[in-house]
């Protein structure tokens, strides 16, 4: 039986893939998707989020624009990684799908409340249109399986050396979710960062005719700028579309279930610290860790086997004569 989910992006490129992933997997069914500033301002996350679902052939859902800004922080976007456009470029039809005249949150709400079975939110961007619903809306909460969450670290940030873009864009939505007490899955950059495409894969599908193996290569070949300011470099990773990929192949992953706070304050401000230890700490003594979520946090990740799951999904025929 295929899994009720509903999207929340920010479209860059790889929301881009992700969508696309969950669009053609079977196993997945996308009952609407909600859009939220991030990799690009908000106008330009819901044209990109309707483009990728024309290129992957999607049936008409409902897709609705969402918060333009995190609930505290000023308004900001990781144009350096996704180009001006959110998508580095690659240029997809124009579409005539129009967003839905609902607002995110009142979408979610219905979709959530209108499903007869719990369904599972995966977001992939800053979480504040989840923030906002669980705090407008808790009679949601019981009828959500898990949320899904591509964002933190366990490890390195790369928004800083602490934090993760998504959960830094806005933490204190991030903090909400997490105190929510709904069960939550952490897909961070300790796996985000593992699995990847080889270049001529990605060039391969490229010079595809059908769309959407053809945008998939385009923006597999984005290329990421250096932080010494020599050049861009290929990195070919699936990024966002490895949250989805775990919800048909959750054995793909090591995982953990571990405590998990975000930090609001200081240099460290969007850092999710997850506790890994294994014995009673001096916190735990003092009554300084209650406010700890318990999260199940994505550790390690066959990478070869996920990076199969993808290709698979968007494009079995070039992902069969590349292998």
């Amino acid at each position: 039986m295929s899994i009720p989910v509903i999207l929340d992006v920010d479209t860059g490129i790889d929301d881009a893939l992700a969508i696309a992933f969950a669009i053609r997997h079977p196993d997945i069914d996308v009952l609407g998707i909600t859009c939220v500033a991030g990799n690009a301002p908000l106008p330009q996350v819901v044209d990109n989020t309707l483009r990728v679902l024309d290129a992957a052939g999607a049936p008409d859902l409902p897709v609705a624009a969402g918060a333009v800004r995190p609930l505290i922080a000023a308004a900001r976007t990781s144009a350096g990684v996704h180009g001006d456009d959110g998508l580095g470029g690659v240029a997809l039809p124009p579409t005539g799908r129009q967003p839905s005249p609902h607002g995110a949150v009142e979408l979610m709400r219905g979709l959530i409340l209108g499903s007869d079975r719990p369904v599972t939110v995966v977001a992939l961007a800053p979480q504040t249109n989840l923030a906002l619903l669980l705090r407008t809306h808790p009679d949601v909460t019981d009828r959500i399986e898990r949320i899904v969450f591509m964002g933190g670290s366990a490890g390195p940030g790369n928004a800083t050396a602490v934090a993760e873009f998504n959960v830094w864009h806005d933490p204190e939505a991030a903090a909400i979710v997490l105190a929510a007490g709904i069960p939550t899955y952490m897909y961070g950059l300790d796996v985000f960062n593992a699995v990847a495409i080889d270049h001529a894969v990605a060039t391969a599908l490229a010079a595809e005719d059908e769309p959407l193996p053809r945008a998939v290569g385009m923006l597999l070949d984005h290329r990421v700028a250096l932080r010494d300011g020599e050049g861009a470099e290929y990195t070919g990773l699936i990024g966002d579309a490895g949250a989805v990929c775990s919800l048909v192949d959750p054995g793909a992953l090591r995982t953990e279930v571990r405590p998990v706070r975000v930090e609001l304050a200081g240099y460290a401000r969007g850092q999710t610290v997850v506790d890994r230890r294994r014995f009673v700490g001096e916190d735990d003594l003092h009554g300084q860790a209650a406010d700890w979520a318990d999260v199940e946090v994505a550790l390690e990740v066959d990478a070869a086997r996920m990076a199969r799951l993808f290709l698979d999904t968007v494009s079995r025929d070039v992902a069969r004569s590349e292998r």
